[in-house]
């Protein structure tokens, strides 16, 4: 699904075993050989499976058993199994066990918010914005794709998404509609995108040559009529809601008539609760 390099995950356990584990080495058990078993403890949706089995593969973890990111699980569930020596399951044990509660915990706030605004409107598309922690990109980019969402913008590379705090060194948005053009010509290839903050400012925008516009928390209530009358001056220009959406609204939004929800709120919550066992085997 998503390219992690090995460069990465030996960082991960470089990060949590700068050395050895200590606890192991002087119990003496570090030699005997033991299962390790990751268990939901609630209905959840999986990511960072595939993280934890390239941590298993480099501590010399085999017989791995395992479900992939994206299925969703039910509370009591086991989705990964694995046997080794128990000084190497226990040096796996914590690392995996952040990585899998971070990740599923976003993956499953991630379906919830996809699942409940398709059910008000199965064309809307759910889209996460770039405001993750910063060094957990990769984690985070991979678990709202397994919970059915996209990437709005990998990073500043990407799109030409033109925001107010842009435009204060323009002279205003008044002094935008002149410079399309040539912003179109510096860089033909990519698409244009201007956040706007009300309705005077969307109109001003709106018969513009530009391909979309980000409403920055307008109400959705508010939104609606502005999207109806967008959409008789530009039908074609993409619509993206952002700003203020989570779980709780998400369906008021995908009823708007907009294209695409933007939203942070799937990185920050709760992680996944996840149960370890590890055993003599």
């Amino acid at each position: 699904m998503m390219y992690i390099s090995d460069e990465t995950i030996e960082r991960f356990i470089k990060e949590d075993v700068p050395y050895i584990d200590l606890t192991t080495l002087v119990l003496g058990i570090g030699n005997e050989n033991g299962q390790i078993c990751f268990t939901a403890r609630e209905d959840t949706v999986l990511s960072g499976v595939e993280e934890v089995i390239k941590i298993f593969n480099k501590l010399g973890i085999g017989k791995a058993g395992f479900l992939p990111s994206g299925t969703r699980v039910r509370s009591g569930e086991t989705f990964i199994r694995g046997e080794g020596l128990c000084s190497n399951l226990h040096m796996a044990w914590k690392v995996s066990l952040n990585i899998l509660e971070y990740c599923c915990g976003i993956a499953t706030r991630t379906r919830r918010l996809v699942d409940k605004a398709k059910s008000a409107n199965p064309d809307i598309s759910i889209v996460s914005t770039r405001k993750s922690f910063p060094g957990t990109k990769e984690l985070a980019i991979k678990s709202i794709i397994a919970g059915g969402a996209f990437p709005h913008r990998l990073g500043l590379s990407e799109t030409i998404l033109i925001f107010k705090q842009h435009v204060n060194f323009l002279g205003g948005l008044e002094q935008l509609p002149q410079m399309i053009k040539q912003i179109k010509m510096n860089a033909c290839e990519k698409k244009i995108i201007v956040e706007v903050e009300n309705d005077t400012e969307a109109m001003m925008m709106a018969g513009l040559d530009i391909d979309g516009l980000q409403f920055d928390k307008v109400p959705a209530a508010q939104l609606k009529n502005m999207v109806k009358e967008i959409r008789s001056i530009n039908p074609r220009i993409t619509l993206i809601a952002a700003g203020g959406v989570n779980e709780s609204n998400a369906d008021e939004y995908a009823i708007t008539g907009v294209d695409a929800i933007a939203t942070t709120s799937v990185y920050f919550g709760k992680p996944s609760d996840i149960k370890v066992i590890i055993e003599k085997c």
